[in-house]
């Protein structure tokens, strides 16, 4: 009879290499590298905002209207928005609102999604047919305007976008956890564990959600990009994290009013979107390759 836990590891090793093997692996793609510096210049910006630069206060949200507007200089090195603080403090703070937005929507995705279609992949026949229905309503509605009617009922706010873009979010996790363990159900170590008498629960966390690892761990890397652009876009609605705590939508959306005359103000937290966004996607494909993952092992 086949060892159920030793079959399982074999099976995690072959999809999830240990921690040494993949950061070797990581290490010589340059492209992740990049992303995996981009991503750490970021967080690290966002947890030492305040030791960062000299005007914290100011990227919290106290006003200088004396200093209003004024352009890129050795004082202001990304100038000052409409009431004189400084962009730079305020794009270090606001990546504090827009990463943890990032990461609670990516959270709520995965803890939803993964044992939902896990369980959906694994027991097949009606509960395979329901849980993936239910998805499908879910899926049936685009999703910024699923998230934007969700922002609008609940109130604009942190926490309501953060749920809007959650509701939004798992039912890609589950499609990709439905599939992955539909292939592991019939795997010999999994079906050594059923004949020993090993309940359904205990297979699913202890053998199958495991070796679902590496593509949810590439999915929500990659997810992390697109959260934030969809994220910063709620802001800009007016619908994300409300004035004065800092996010980079929000600057956005005031800097628009003075693009003309003052360019950098919404050009530098807009130019950090799409920097940040792009290190996720980076990271990501480089931690896809280092997995040794296809691109339809995943998602989308």
């Amino acid at each position: 009879m086949i060892d159920p836990v030793v079959s399982g590891s074999a099976v995690v090793s072959a999809r999830r290499p240990p921690l040494p093997r993949l950061l070797r692996a990581l290490g010589r793609d340059r492209s992740g590298l990049l992303g995996l510096a981009i991503v750490g210049v970021a967080i690290i910006g966002a947890v030492g905002a305040g030791w960062l630069t000299p005007y914290a206060d100011q990227g919290l949200g106290a006003p200088n209207v004396i200093e209003k507007l004024r352009p890129p200089s050795a004082a202001h090195l990304l100038g000052t928005d409409e009431l004189g603080r400084d962009l730079l403090a305020r794009i270090l703070f606001g990546g504090r609102a827009s990463l943890a937005m990032a990461l609670a929507v990516v959270f709520m995705g995965v803890a939803i999604g993964v044992p939902t279609g896990a369980a959906a992949g694994y027991f097949g026949g009606w509960v395979d047919e329901l849980l993936m229905r239910v998805t499908d309503i879910f899926l049936a509605f685009p999703p910024l305007l699923l998230a934007i009617v969700v922002a609008t009922a609940l109130g604009p706010g942190f926490a309501s976008a953060t749920v809007a873009l959650g509701i939004t979010w798992w039912p890609w996790y589950a499609r990709l956890a439905r599939s992955q363990a539909a292939s592991l159900r019939d795997r010999p170590f999994v079906e050594a564990a059923r004949v020993i008498g090993v309940r359904a629960p205990t297979i699913l966390g202890r053998h199958v959600i495991p070796n679902l690892a590496g593509p949810i761990v590439v999915q929500a890397t990659l997810d992390l990009s697109a959260v934030i652009l969809v994220g910063s876009g709620l802001s800009f609605l007016g619908l994300g994290v409300q004035p004065p705590t800092p996010d980079w939508g929000t600057m956005v959306n005031a800097g628009r009013i003075y693009f003309l005359g003052f360019p950098w103000y919404a050009t530098f937290p807009g130019l950090t979107i799409v920097l940040v966004s792009v290190g996720f996607v980076l990271l990501g494909d480089g931690l896809r390759r280092a997995f040794e993952l296809r691109p339809s092992d995943l998602a989308r």
